[in-house]
């Protein structure tokens, strides 16, 4: 099954790129910020990565200096450049298709993975690092990010979805957050706060479909099926739309300033006690150490509510598969340096303490150093691992194939605005429309 969008998607970006990129050979210069490490190493091996996350810098600035440390005969010079989400990912892809012009490593969004696993893929499989040690990891994350058996992505977080609740707004409404098991429970608590507070209970983000998502895959949902067919008009699926619809018309939920959860204006908004509660992934926690100061000793984390009794209270949301292009000058070596940032037991470590992310490596969940005091500790408490122990066992698989791209395109373009935002439509008239229009993309 072919997409008819993938042409379109590399043709359309071609004038853009070649302006943006003078031909490709000037990217550090167009980088919204550029870091190096190593470059005091006389005879230092030079690698470069994109990275569209400008929270993922300082994990690999660490990384490299372990690296050079550890393993001095084999010393990098890494230079990380960063760049916007849409303009990484085209130039990337544009990169890889056309032969040159890609970096050495780069992180790719799960959103967007499949497009590089269309065809022969031009980025290397890391199978001889992965495969001795698959057990010690979750598994499913991997496979997100493989094709015929070979892993080629390598994952920065288990991703699992929690709900973040605001204790100082919460206690003043009277609610007791470890009283909330359903999403019902949680809407009779929004009537509380809305009543007892100036606060909003939760928001709808319609210009980022991963918060509904959540609620999707929280109910064994999905909007792709195992053999890659669309499925956005599930019944499921329109409970989760209907529900979101069901908060805002009872005035518990209004729509976020900014429409996404990474907006500057819905990080001021939560900073100054505008809701109670998100419901977001783990590594969403960066984004409240690092955007929103004020809410430090008030925010905990708990499970998700869920639909009914019994039913999951989380999802396995977002990641990024970090990948060694076939461009690569030392494809070994960026293979190695990469296996040690994201594989190695120190590297998970690390994608907890300095990211916040909840590691891929189960096997270091435990570990001392991960449970030792830091600022997500002491901003969210010391149960964060508790809660994450709960529900470890409610996390659905997700679909992510070449079809993925499209059908978030068309949730955070169209769907979702019109229920959400402007109400032209029904939730199960906004999900057939998107099921109609990701189908016409389909050339069997």
């Amino acid at each position: 099954m072919k997409r008819k969008s993938l042409l379109a998607i590399l043709f359309g970006i071609v004038a853009m790129f070649l302006v943006a990129c003078g031909g490709g050979d000037d990217s550090s210069s167009e980088a919204e910020d550029v870091r190096t490490v190593g470059d005091d190493i006389e005879g230092a091996t030079e690698l470069t990565l994109w990275v569209f996350a400008a929270q993922h810098v300082d994990f690999y600035e660490d990384a490299a200096k372990n690296w050079n440390e550890e393993n001095p005969d084999k010393a990098i010079k890494l230079t990380v450049e960063t760049y916007p989400y849409d303009q990484m990912h085209n130039n990337l892809l544009l990169a890889l298709q056309s032969g040159s012009g890609a970096p050495d490593i780069a992180d790719i969004e799960i959103g967007r993975f499949p497009n590089f696993l269309e065809g022969e893929p031009q980025i290397l499989p890391m199978n001889e690092h992965v495969d001795p040690i698959i057990d010690e990891f979750v598994k499913s994350r991997f496979e997100i990010y493989s094709k015929d058996g070979k892993y080629y992505g390598m994952p920065t977080h288990v991703g699992a979805s929690v709900m973040y609740y605001n204790t100082e707004i919460m206690d003043a409404a009277g609610v007791d957050i470890e009283s909330i098991a359903t999403w019902d429970d949680f809407m009779a608590a929004g009537e509380k706060v809305v009543a007892n507070t100036d606060a909003m209970m939760f928001n709808t983000f319609p210009g980022d479909y991963l918060p509904y998502f959540q609620m999707v895959s929280q109910q064994k949902s999905d909007f792709i099926d195992e053999n890659g067919n669309p499925t956005i008009n599930r019944q499921e699926n329109v409970d989760a739309l209907q529900l979101l619809l069901d908060m805002q018309d009872a005035g518990i939920a209004e729509v976020a300033p900014g429409a996404q959860p990474h907006a500057e204006e819905f990080y001021s908004y939560m900073n100054d006690g505008g809701a109670a509660a998100i419901s977001m992934p783990i590594w969403y926690m960066g984004r409240f150490t690092d955007s929103m100061p004020d809410l430090k000793g008030k925010m905990v984390v708990r499970p998700m509510p869920a639909f009914e009794e019994g039913g999951n209270r989380s999802a396995g949301m977002g990641g990024t598969g970090t990948v060694v292009t076939n461009q690569s000058e030392h494809p070994e070596l960026a293979k190695e340096f990469l296996a040690y940032a994201k594989l190695s037991e120190e590297g998970n470590v690390k994608l907890w303490t300095i990211l916040g992310f909840d590691p891929i490596r189960h096997s270091v969940w435990d570990d001392e150093r991960v449970l030792e005091d830091n600022k997500y500790f002491q901003y969210f408490g010391d149960d964060i691992f508790d809660t994450l122990t709960e529900i470890q066992d409610e996390i659905a698989a997700t679909n992510v194939t070449p079809l993925t791209p499209d059908v978030v395109t068309e949730l955070n373009t169209n769907t979702l605005n019109n229920v959400l935002r402007d109400g032209s439509k029904t939730p199960q008239e906004a999900l057939d429309a998107a099921q109609e229009k990701v189908k016409s993309q389909i050339v069997e």
